[in-house]
C-alpha cells in the first residue's frame, strides 16, 4: 500500500479530526514554522545588520547578503567558545533539574500526607507559579544586592562579611541556579503530587502490614508509580532549562564576564547586542540548540521504551 493510499484512506476515515486540528496545525505552521526555517535560511549564509534589507528614512536598501552553506556551522563548532558555553549549559541544566526533582519530590512527599494547613502550604509552595518570571528575578536581583540587599544585611547581622552574589563567578553560577530552582520547584511540585495521588493507598496499606518500612515502600512503590510522570517532567525541565533566557539575562546578562553565559543567552547577544549584529552566525547557534535538545529527546524516550515507558 503507498503512502498516497495511507494517508486517503486515514483522512476519509478521521476526516472530522483533521478538519478541527487544522486552524491549530496552521496556526503553529505560521507561528513556529516559518521562522524555524528562516533561522535555518539564515544560519546558511553571511547575514549580518550591514547587508540585511533595511529602510534608511525614504530609502530602500535590498539585502546583499550571500548563500555561504556550512560555513556558519563550522566556524562555530571550531571556536572555544561554543563548548565553553555548552559545557556550562550542560552544568546549568543538570544542577537546576537534579536540584529541582529532588526538591518538588520530597515536598510532594509531605503534602501527600494528612497535616493540618496542608491547602495553605500547596498554595504557598505554588506561589512563585503565579507570579511572571521577570518580577521574580528582579525580585532576587534586589535580594543579591552586594551593598543593600536583604541576604547580605542578614548575613551581617551574624557578622559574616558580605557575598558579592553577582559580581564573583562561583557565586554568580550558584545565584541563577538557586533562582531557577525557585522557579521550577512548584512545577515539579504539582506534577510529582498529582502522581502520587493517582498510586492507591491500598499497596501502601499492604506493604506496611508486610512490615516494609518507608523506605521500601518509597523505593518499591513511590519510585514505580511516579516513573511515567517523572519521565515527562524531568524532559521537559531540561529543554525549559536548557532555554532558560529570562534568567540568565535579567540576573547577570551572563557576567560577571561570560561566568553565566549560556548557549541561548549568546546566540541573543550575537544577534542584538554585540555590534556588527551577526544574524547569520546566530541562527546557526539557534539551529545547533535545536538539535542538541532534539538528540537529548530521542535518546530520552529510546531509554524510555526499553524500559517499557512508550509515549
Amino acid at each position: 500500500m503507498t503512502v498516497a493510499v495511507r494517508v486517503r484512506r486515514a483522512f476519509g476515515t478521521h476526516w472530522y479530526a483533521w478538519t478541527m486540528v487544522a486552524p491549530v496545525v496552521l496556526v503553529i505552521g505560521v507561528i513556529i514554522g516559518y521562522p524555524l526555517a528562516r533561522g535555518v535560511f539564515l544560519s546558511l549564509t553571511d547575514a549580518n545588520e550591514a547587508n540585511v534589507e533595511r529602510n534608511i528614512g525614504v530609502n530602500h536598501i535590498p539585502a546583499t547578503y550571500k548563500f555561504t552553506g556550512l560555513d556558519n556551522y563550522k566556524a562555530v563548532l571550531s571556536d572555544g567558545v561554543f563548548w565553553d558555553r555548552l559545557g556550562w549549559t550542560v552544568v546549568w541544566t543538570v544542577a537546576c533539574v537534579g536540584l529541582t526533582f529532588l526538591l518538588g519530590l520530597t515536598l510532594a512527599t509531605m503534602l501527600n500526607r494528612k497535616l493540618r494547613g496542608r491547602t495553605f502550604y500547596r498554595l504557598a509552595l505554588i506561589l512563585p507559579w503565579a507570579i511572571p518570571a521577570f518580577i521574580s528575578v528582579f525580585t532576587w536581583r534586589m535580594l543579591y544586592n552586594e551593598k543593600s540587599g536583604i541576604l547580605n544585611k542578614l548575613l551581617a547581622g551574624g557578622g559574616i562579611d558580605a557575598v558579592p552574589w553577582l559580581n564573583d563567578p562561583t557565586w554568580a553560577k550558584i545565584s541563577v541556579v538557586a533562582v531557577n530552582v525557585w522557579l521550577g520547584v512548584p512545577f515539579m511540585l504539582v506534577a510529582l503530587l498529582g502522581g502520587l495521588t493517582s498510586i492507591p493507598a491500598e499497596l501502601y496499606e499492604a506493604a506496611e502490614m508486610d512490615g516494609a518500612n518507608a523506605w521500601q515502600r518509597f523505593r518499591h512503590i513511590t519510585v514505580p508509580g511516579l516513573r511515567a510522570v517523572s519521565s515527562t517532567v524531568i524532559l521537559l525541565s531540561t529543554i525549559w532549562t536548557f532555554n532558560m533566557f529570562p534568567v540568565i539575562f535579567l540576573l547577570t546578562r551572563g557576567g560577571p564576564g561570560d561566568a553565566t553565559e549560556i548557549l541561548v543567552t549568546y546566540a541573543y547577544r550575537l544577534s542584538f547586542v554585540d555590534s556588527p549584529r551577526n544574524f547569520s552566525e546566530s541562527a546557526a547557534w539557534g539551529v545547533l540548540i535545536l538539535i542538541l535538545l532534539s538528540a537529548v529527546a530521542v535518546v530520552y524516550r529510546r531509554a524510555l521504551r526499553k524500559q517499557g515507558e512508550v509515549w
